[in-house]
């Protein structure tokens, strides 16, 4: 049983089970040197269109633009981002994946996918089905 954290026993297991599961994924991640932050900026960068501003990444991923900033650093040091001059704002720059962060995206996404089917692999179809249909009513009922 999780330790309390709100008023609501329920929520606390949200909470404690959303923990576990980050942590199992993470763990999994870690061999690779990834991380579920990493892998989630890759993820934006990976599937938008064209570069992104680190603006642009900090909202699509909720955080502040200093944490952004700090992920987009460690993955340029790791050779798997590159910042280029935005061509219209001089001050201002992009963000886009190199090659090799491509290939290492491609690595964590199917590290993350096997690992999340083994974290809810207890669940059958049905089960999955009506556990998102709770969640959606919930996320319905706090929605402003």
């Amino acid at each position: 049983m999780p330790v309390p954290g709100s008023s609501d026993i329920l929520v606390d297991e949200l909470f404690a089970t959303t923990t576990q599961i980050r942590t199992f994924v993470e763990a999994r991640l870690k061999v690779r040197g990834a991380s579920v932050a990493r892998l989630r900026a890759m993820r934006m960068m990976a599937t938008s269109p064209d570069p992104l501003r680190m603006r642009d990444l900090s909202e699509m991923l909720g955080v502040a633009a200093r944490t952004a900033t700090a992920v987009v650093d460690a993955l340029e040091r790791d050779g798997l981002v590159e910042r280029v001059r935005h061509p219209e704002d001089r001050r201002s720059f992009l963000v886009t994946l190199t090659a090799l962060g491509r290939t290492r995206h491609r690595e964590a996404e199917a590290i993350d996918s096997k690992a999340l089917a083994d974290a809810t692999a207890r669940l059958g179809p049905a089960e999955r089905e009506r556990l998102r249909e709770l969640l959606a009513l919930l996320r319905d009922s706090v929605e402003g």
